[in-house]
């Protein structure tokens, strides 16, 4: 599985990553609402973790924007 990480604080988003990593899992980063979606949007991903506060744009509005976007 790959999964998407979108979180602004690096040391909580590198320690997710770590942890999923070791069972496993390909794990990619996104540091901003803006670079999450962009990345979200490619549909590389199997699941995404979203931070709900986020500079650029928020998790839920990220989470929206996907809902409605057609696949």
């Amino acid at each position: 599985m790959r999964l998407l990480i979108v979180e602004d604080e690096r040391g909580m988003a590198e320690g997710l990553r770590g942890l999923l990593e070791h069972q496993g899992y390909a794990v990619d980063l996104a540091a901003d609402g803006e670079a999450g979606l962009d990345c979200a949007l490619t549909g590389l991903y199997d699941l995404l973790i979203l931070d709900i506060m986020l500079p650029e744009e928020d998790g839920l509005s990220i989470l929206r924007r996907l809902r409605a976007s057609p696949r």
